[in-house]
């Protein structure tokens, strides 16, 4: 393997804009399905088999699947909606296994092998207009029940899961698609409440983490998100101890604009960010890819950190039988 092949399978595009094709002989991490991708079971199964015979190591298959508001697959389920994960939650545990066993039995059924669920941020501000609904509940100990849950489900119907948003976005009162929000909570603050259930699954060796585009004062005074920071990475592997694969949220986002798409991600590598995700795969998403390779070839901390990302991929693809 090259290291710009390494270097491409940290990444997780969308179909939009076309890149992906060619990504994908190159070495691509993965692919994320939005709602208008999928138009039909049948479509979305063919798709699924055709990204796998076209790519150069079988990639994640991935969606945003948690019920409720955040629901991809909504265009062929003929009205059927699953409820969001408060209500789900709401309604006991044996009937969020039993919805969360039928969720993961329909992405398996098209070929899916990673969705990035369950959402174990504690809501805290009823004011939050991002997560509400989303959260299992505004208690961390129940989130961590729920969390056990879901995870657990997914794992044994053969699909990843991911949890989000760490360190927490209980607590923000804006949408980082539209801004970078602020939390303004000591480290204590957030420990006791929203950090507690990623601590949680970071201990029961959670696959994958999605680390959110929010700027934490308890981790940085710089203006900075969490995804591109030094700080909240290393408290992730050093204080939770969390050796899984940590993913950013989508890179599109207003949240990280500040920064342009090669520094973004040059950042996020040195952080230690393992991977990527990009709702879109065009022109500019993949050059900057190309660039970031031609970059780390002579740039000894990009490289390593490349190479350990890979590995981290490579064997999580491995256990779960993707390779």
């Amino acid at each position: 393997m090259t290291l710009k092949e390494k270097l491409y399978q940290m990444f997780i595009l969308g179909l939009d804009g076309g890149g992906y094709k060619k990504a994908l002989s190159d070495g691509l991490g993965g692919i994320i399905f939005f709602t208008n991708d999928i138009k039909s079971s049948a479509g979305l199964k063919n798709l699924c088999k055709k990204i796998n015979m076209s790519a150069m190591i079988p990639p994640f298959l991935s969606i945003d699947q948690e019920g409720g508001r955040v629901e991809r697959t909504e265009n062929i389920h003929g009205g059927k909606k699953y409820l969001s994960a408060k209500f789900a939650f709401e309604k006991g545990f044996d009937f969020l296994q039993q919805q969360t066993e039928e969720i993961a039995k329909e992405l398996k059924s098209y070929g899916i092998n990673l969705n990035f669920a369950p959402c174990i941020d504690v809501n805290t501000n009823p004011k939050n207009p991002i997560i509400g609904e989303r959260a299992f509940s505004n208690n961390a100990d129940d989130v961590i029940k729920a969390e056990n849950i879901v995870s657990e489900t997914y794992r044994k119907n053969g699909i990843i899961p991911c949890v989000k948003h760490f360190p927490g976005h209980g607590d923000a009162n804006t949408d980082s698609h539209l801004t970078l929000p602020e939390i303004n909570l000591s480290l204590e603050e957030m420990e006791k409440t929203h950090i507690k259930p990623f601590a949680a699954a970071a201990k029961e060796k959670i696959e994958m983490m999605m680390i959110a585009h929010l700027h934490c004062t308890c981790f940085d005074k710089e203006i900075l998100p969490t995804s591109l920071s030094k700080n909240a990475i290393s408290y992730l592997r050093n204080t939770l101890n969390y050796n899984g694969i940590i993913i950013s949220d989508d890179m599109v986002m207003k949240g990280v604009s500040k920064f342009n798409t090669l520094e973004a991600c040059e950042k996020g590598i040195r952080a230690g960010l393992n991977m990527f995700i990009y709702r879109n795969s065009n022109s500019k998403t993949i050059s900057m890819i190309e660039q970031l390779a031609r970059k780390a070839v002579t740039d000894i901390e990009l490289k390593e950190n490349i190479e350990q990302s890979y590995e981290k991929i490579i064997n999580l693809k491995r256990e779960r039988g993707i390779l």
